[in-house]
């Protein structure tokens, strides 16, 4: 009988993720459950650093970006002798489920977990939108909000100084946050990890572009698909034109949570626990066509694969 579970927030942070931590307090506190938090993720699972949660504890977080029980990212965790400990420091307090926040690496510490015979469930918590099986995951659309709100200012620098900007956004491998601000944003042009691209090809739609009356470009491209100052020295030299680079950083995962992300994280929580008491485990939560739905973590990590919003694209390539 599940009736105490311990809830940790691993890998980056993403805002929503003390929504999260709030629906789970709330919905466990209706079934009569206790809930641990866990400091630092999988770090102060390992050493033993955790607290009871009470209403109080989670009362006024909804609001609030990062999360309050802090995160890590703790390579330890894969052996197993570290993890035998974690799993012996919640037994002996009685905990008998854990709920994990984060994205893909999370998502393998969970996994490794519940091979030991410790139930566990999944939240999507991050804002690079890069786990598989879910439409969307905790964070991306208050990112979304961040990168456009800069894009929107550099927009007034560029046409006034009649420049182009490069802006770098975050991702890591995935475009989805580059491609929707870029349409949100209005850009001219966007660089994907998952779209091949050749500069010559963008210096030549630039300059099209400025045949047909354009005097500035703001050019979005995901971090590590190439070396953005190599890229703008390059299209200056061949486009004659000023061209500077932006990378917006780690300020895209700050800030309050926009009201979708607090209502997914909402619904994800009270999901959590309602798998908990019905039995299930080894489980990962996700969102498909606004429904909140649940696959095993082992398909997610290795069997499923992520894409490309197709339908997004098609109309980036139109507006451009």
């Amino acid at each position: 009988m599940i009736n105490k579970i311990a809830i940790l927030t691993s890998g980056g942070d993403a805002p929503g993720m003390n929504a999260a931590i709030r629906s789970v307090v709330y919905a466990a506190f209706r079934a009569k459950c206790d809930v641990f938090g866990v400091y630092d993720g999988f770090l102060g699972l390992y050493e033993n650093r955790m607290i009871n949660l009470n209403l109080d504890h989670v009362s006024d977080i909804i609001s609030k970006g990062g999360t309050i029980l802090g995160s890590t990212r703790y390579s330890g965790f894969f052996n197993k002798s570290i993890r035998k400990i974690a799993i012996n420091n919640m037994k002996n307090i009685g905990i008998n489920a854990l709920i994990v926040i984060g994205g893909d690496g999370s998502y393998s510490g969970a996994m490794s977990i519940f091979k030991m015979g410790f139930p566990c469930v999944c939240l999507p918590g991050t804002i690079d939108n890069d786990v598989a099986g879910t439409d969307y995951t905790i964070g991306y659309f208050t990112a979304l909000e961040t990168i456009v709100e800069a894009i929107d200012k550099l927009r007034d620098t560029s046409i006034s100084h009649q420049r182009i900007f490069i802006v770098e956004v975050m991702g890591r491998y995935c475009g989805d946050l580059t491609l929707a601000a870029s349409v949100a944003g209005g850009c001219e042009f966007v660089i994907l990890p998952e779209v091949d691209y050749l500069p010559e090809e963008l210096v030549n739609r630039i300059k099209l572009s400025i045949i047909h009356g354009r005097k500035h470009a703001i050019v979005l491209i995901t971090e590590r698909v190439c070396d953005i100052n190599e890229l703008a020295v390059f299209l200056g030299n061949e486009i004659k034109c000023e061209t500077r680079t932006t990378v917006l950083g780690h300020i895209q995962r700050g800030g309050s949570p926009v009201a979708y992300d607090r209502i997914l994280a909402s619904r994800m929580g009270v999901y959590s626990i309602e798998l908990l008491l019905n039995g299930y485990s080894g489980k990962c939560i996700a969102v498909k066509n606004d429904k909140i739905i649940h696959y095993d973590i082992i398909d997610t990590i290795k069997n499923m694969k992520r894409v490309i919003k197709t339908d997004l694209l098609e109309i980036a390539k139109n507006i451009y």
